[in-house]
């Protein structure tokens, strides 16, 4: 790995807090490989604002709610940009906003495929490369603001799957630890993104706003700021540590 950069992968990274967070990794000195589902002209946007900060880009497609789709996307990133260093869980879905007695079992089993099984399969993928390799790889995952307040009359099961992340996010750091491997996650406020819509309520913003003690809602690149941090040296003591980015809630 001499002289190469150091290389991170973001799921959902063709938007919002994840598109934040690859750019500001490429500020930081990383090579980005950027995850996406379905939109491929947003990735590519992503990946052209990596380059213009110097860095290489590339886009992989998959989901990673598909246990075959995640090798092959970390397969693709390396074959472009060389060994995975880091790993951002960046995807993530809340299903329809509404009381939990009219969410359908669907809605819930996709919900905890994407944000539970699809980070932790992530993650184990990232952690046999990193062992293998003797990389000492930087994992954060993406929590919620939802595991402290329960979301109710919005998405109690995404606040659910979110609690599921933490509690996968500390047991894991103090497994590999030993391998110089450090996982931590962050969990964000409100932000300004396109989430709230898909949710069904794009409004949510201002209903929301007035109850965050800091008076607003969070910049997608707030967030961001805290997952490179993260990923960078001057976190190297922190590992099974949730950082809360939620504007005082």
């Amino acid at each position: 790995m001499s002289g190469r950069n150091p290389v991170v992968f973001i799921t959902g990274a063709s938007r919002g807090i994840g598109a934040a967070a690859a750019t500001l990794a490429a500020r930081d000195g990383f090579d980005v490989a950027i995850g996406y589902v379905k939109n491929e002209a947003a990735a590519l946007q992503v990946a052209e604002a990596v380059r213009r900060r110097g860095r290489k880009a590339a886009i992989v497609q998959g989901d990673v709610a598909v246990l075959s789709d995640i090798a092959r996307m970390f397969n693709q990133a390396e074959e472009q940009l060389g060994p995975i260093t880091a790993l951002v869980n960046n995807s993530g879905i809340t299903g329809p906003i509404g009381p939990f007695s009219r969410t359908t079992s669907d809605t819930i089993e996709q919900v905890f495929r994407v944000n539970v099984f699809g980070t932790m399969e992530s993650c184990r993928e990232a952690v046999k490369r990193f062992q293998e390799r003797k990389i000492p790889g930087a994992i954060v995952n993406i929590s919620s603001v939802a595991t402290r307040t329960g979301s109710p009359r919005e998405y109690i099961h995404y606040a659910a799957s979110k609690a599921a992340v933490e509690t996968f996010t500390v047991g894991l750091a103090r497994e590999v630890a030993v391998d110089g491997i450090r996982v931590c996650a962050v969990a964000p406020g409100s932000t300004l993104t396109d989430l709230h819509a898909t949710a069904g309520e794009p409004e949510r913003p201002s209903r929301v706003a007035p109850a965050i003690p800091i008076g607003r809602l969070a910049q997608p690149e707030e967030i961001a700021e805290t997952i490179t941090w993260l990923l960078s040296p001057a976190a190297s003591y922190l590992t099974g540590t949730v950082v809360q980015c939620a504007g005082g809630v």
